[in-house]
């Protein structure tokens, strides 16, 4: 695979808005009829953007965390599945960046430049939370190691080319094991039903004695010794999608009212753009959109202030900024996908114009983690000056 390296954010920026609008006209029917987006990946892949956090020494642009952000929110405007799967790719690049070897650095950074995806194999069904990993990584005599577990929800494990697999090893600590698509022993099952995000295929990643060599393993754990930024990247990207998907559904709504809606009789206007309460309900909704990618903005600096200069106080700072973005985004999503029928109408209710899919994909993606525990940590700072943890998820 070959892939233009983009050179810096502007064309970056540039790139991702010319694929939103390609994306965009045919998202209501991949997402009807779950039509997998392997060519649209295709060319994401081709344009360079998954290479775009590559460091400079190593052939990328290296774009700032602001620019990265936009990038996700653009595309998700478009398409909400399609910007969530190579969210995932951007998190384990990132853990490269921050605890890969010299020589892992150079592979890695060299196939992402060259346009391969990195998936995703973290989350687990059943446990007791979350952050309780049952999958295993066991060293075997060759000084390799073996993989044995189940892992649910895996965005973008079906069109990766690598799959990043967190897993515990015999000392209970966190590693990343960098393991390639066709490895024997690992298999991706297309098992995903949720309602909204359709056609993430973010199914299932069985593991059963997958032998990773040592090279390809990141001991993840180490991040959360000392400041980190890994949840807040992370959290960004979710929140971006989220501003992204209630950008979308305002603009889809406005066209809508504007093209195909009937004023209310006991307005007195000719059409439905000129009902002054349809105007002040999409003035609000608009004051909602710009607050939710305000807060984005403020974030995504707050994350790029504390890389160049990483401190505990700037690792919070960025922290707390991406907790109240996300916060702020993930009820902006829910609300304005909502009011879109609300301000359509009963046309808009229609399963075959598919607008409920800015709903659907609301909803589903807000779920990811609860907006209600990074309101508790920003109480506890503001209150008692309160540092929030380093657990990768905030």
């Amino acid at each position: 695979m070959t892939a233009h390296v983009i050179a810096d954010d502007a064309e970056a920026l540039a790139v991702a808005a010319g694929l939103a609008e390609a994306f965009r006209t045919e998202a209501p029917v991949r997402d009807a009829e779950r039509r997998l987006p392997y060519a649209e990946l295709e060319q994401l892949s081709a344009s360079g953007l998954l290479g775009v956090t590559v460091p400079a020494d190593h052939g990328g642009a290296d774009v700032r965390q602001e620019t990265l952000a936009e990038v996700f929110r653009l595309l998700a405007s478009a398409d909400a599945s399609l910007a969530q799967i190579p969210q995932n790719h951007f998190v384990y690049v990132n853990v490269l960046r921050r605890q890969g070897t010299t020589e892992q650095r150079k592979f890695f950074f060299g196939e992402v430049l060259a346009g391969r995806r990195f998936g995703n194999a973290q989350s687990e069904a059943g446990t007791r939370h979350v952050q309780d990993i049952r999958t295993r990584l066991l060293p075997l005599p060759d000084g390799s190691h073996e993989l044995t577990g189940v892992k649910h929800y895996s965005t973008g494990a079906l069109f990766a080319d690598w799959i990043p697999v967190l897993a515990r090893a015999a000392d209970d600590n966190l590693y990343v094991a960098y393991v390639p698509r066709d490895a024997d022993g690992l298999t991706v099952v297309d098992d995903w039903d949720g309602m909204g995000q359709r056609t993430t295929a973010s199914g299932t990643v069985r593991l059963d004695a997958v032998t990773v060599p040592a090279d390809r393993v990141v001991p993840h754990h180490l991040t959360f010794r000392g400041p980190q930024l890994h949840g807040a990247v992370a959290q960004l990207l979710h929140a971006a999608i989220d501003a992204g998907i209630a950008g979308g559904a305002l603009a889809e709504a406005a066209e809508f009212v504007r093209t195909k809606s009937r004023p209310w009789f006991e307005s007195g206007v000719d059409t439905a753009a000129e009902d002054p309460l349809l105007i002040q309900r999409f003035g609000e909704l608009d004051l909602q959109v710009r607050a939710t990618e305000a807060l984005l903005g403020v974030a995504a600096r707050a994350v790029d202030a504390a890389r160049d200069e990483l401190t505990d106080a700037s690792a919070a700072e960025a922290s707390l900024a991406v907790a109240a973005a996300k916060a702020h985004t993930t009820a902006t999503a829910v609300l304005v996908a909502d009011a879109l029928f609300e301000v359509s109408g009963t046309r808009a209710a229609l399963d075959s114009l598919n607008l409920h899919r800015y709903w659907r994909d609301a909803r589903t993606h807000t779920l990811h983690d609860p907006a209600r525990w990074k309101i508790q940590h920003l109480g506890r700072h503001v209150l008692n000056g309160t540092r929030p943890p380093r657990h990768g998820l905030l």
